[in-house]
């Protein structure tokens, strides 16, 4: 007799641990950086629609499959269409890669939270900008230049995986109460972050270059693809994270109310993260006598260079700031860490029956061997590279194809039917459009036009050898994902 399913311990456990994996590292360096960059206030507009179209109706579309198939992705999506449960592997594959990179990620954020006491990186821009590239890093001249591990990030490693194991190893009643923490205590960091940078001098002009509209820039669909690329991977759709968590929830839980909870506090938090940040930043420029534009830089910059050179320049607890901020990264990035390697352990239970406390210790080890090339002198490239492949493309394919089995094959009406008959909140022919034909038309549009872009440009400044490694692991990952769908499971 099949053993019983894991079942969260309440509602609200849930939508804390489906908040906490959407709510991750990106929300507080990427997305006020992508706002500036796309028009400032303005970039709101697209963001909130692409939020209406995309983020929201596949975010149903998610919990419905896994609530409704209380199964991982794989199992699910063969329970839907057996010829569709590569896809519920390809989903699986993605993110146990984008797992390990992520986890080195959260490497470089152990090592800071424990420099921030001393404040080891410095005290000028330039030092604190060695001290990230050269010092922990010590970047090779080229992503085929691997050269040794670096032992404090190795270390870092080992630590970030050893709490995803502690998080996990217990099921998920444990794990919905852990996600109260790894929720609430980022948001109490960000409230007394965000009240600290708005009274440092120079803080209106960091919110400026935040929140200045240009509406000219909405005619760019350069615009409306990163508005909807953001709302896309920020939600942590097409990773099986949230078909998995579903899965765990009662076949009668509210799924339209959850949708809504889940993706509005996300969105919200990243909008909030954005008063912290750029606050501090315009206090940074004013401080050094130059415009904001000249600070801000995007991506890891942002956290691990310009962050810590402005906490260098507050007048007091200069140390205890840059403990929070590092803190706060920490835990917006555990419960993501953790939520990326559930679907992998969930998705092999389900299909082999294997029994959970083996088989995720043995996905923790995995992840951290196929994690030790990040933490050698040319990992930071190969972070970079392996993010954009496996977003831009990986997760895109996932989305696009979730649409069409459940649109097309499957058919929205049906879910539709199902996810109102559960749900207090009732949605409309409006959902099936979506499902069907506008967000595959935006995901099919955006995969085409990244494609295109890689041919004429290749990835960056690396070299073209890198494209090729790039769009050669998805081939791979895709081979490996009907190879997986046609191995004889152990559980019907």
């Amino acid at each position: 007799m099949a053993e019983a399913r894991e079942r969260w311990g309440s509602r609200s456990s849930f939508v804390f641990a489906a908040v906490g994996a959407a709510i991750g590292l990106g929300n507080v360096w990427r997305f006020p950086y992508i706002t500036y960059q796309n028009g400032g206030g303005a970039f709101l507009i697209p963001y909130l629609i692409a939020l209406i179209t995309a983020g929201i109706p596949l975010m149903i579309l998610e919990y419905a499959i896994g609530q409704k198939m209380q199964s991982s992705p794989p199992t699910a999506l063969r329970k839907i269409w057996s010829k569709a449960e590569w896809i519920g592997w390809f989903a699986v594959v993605l993110v146990f890669v984008l797992s390990t990179y992520y986890a080195t990620i959260m490497a470089w954020c152990v090592n800071y939270l424990y420099y921030s006491f001393t404040q080891a990186w410095g005290t000028t821009g330039t030092e604190i900008s060695n001290f990230f590239n050269q010092t922990l890093l010590d970047k090779s001249g080229s992503p085929g230049i691997l050269g040794g591990i670096q032992l404090p990030v190795l270390i870092g490693l080992a630590i970030t995986w050893l709490l995803i194991y502690l998080c996990l190893f217990k099921g998920v009643k444990t794990l919905g109460k852990i996600v109260y923490f790894t929720v609430g205590i980022p948001w109490l960091i960000l409230i007394v972050m965000v009240i600290r940078g708005l009274t440092l001098p120079g803080a209106i002009n960091g919110l400026n270059f935040y929140l200045t509209p240009d509406f000219s820039v909405l005619l760019s669909p350069k615009v409306w693809l990163a508005a909807y690329g953001q709302i896309f991977f920020t939600l942590s759709l097409a990773m099986g994270t949230l078909i998995v968590y579903a899965s765990y929830l009662p076949k009668n839980s509210d799924i339209a109310a959850n949708a809504f909870m889940t993706s509005l506090a996300n969105c919200g938090t990243a909008f909030f993260a954005g008063f912290a940040v750029f606050s501090t930043l315009g206090y940074l420029a004013q401080s050094m006598g130059v415009g904001v534009p000249e600070v801000a830089t995007s991506g890891l910059g942002l956290a691990f260079v310009t962050y810590p050179a402005a906490i260098n320049l507050l007048p007091v607890a200069g140390v205890l700031f840059g403990a929070l901020f590092f803190l706060l990264l920490l835990t917006l990035g555990i419960d993501s860490a953790f939520s990326q390697v559930e679907p992998v352990v969930g998705s092999i239970v389900d299909k082999w029956g294997f029994n959970k406390k083996w088989v995720l210790p043995a996905v923790v080890g995995f992840g951290f061997l196929m994690g030790i090339p990040y933490t050698t002198r040319a990992g930071f490239y190969w972070v970079d590279i392996m993010d954009h492949f496996v977003c831009t493309y990986g997760l895109t394919l996932v989305g696009l194809l979730e649409c069409i089995v459940i649109g097309y094959v499957f058919g929205a009406p049906k879910v539709r039917k199902y996810i109102n008959s559960v749900s207090d909140v009732r949605i409309g022919p409006w959902w099936d459009v979506f499902i069907k034909i506008v967000t595959p038309i935006v995901l099919g549009v955006s995969f085409i036009f990244e494609l295109i872009t890689l041919i004429r440009k290749g990835y960056g400044n690396y070299p073209i050898w890198t494209a090729f490694t790039g769009i050669g692991l998805i081939v791979i990952l895709l081979i490996l994902s009907f190879i997986l769908s046609k191995r004889k499971g152990g559980n019907p």
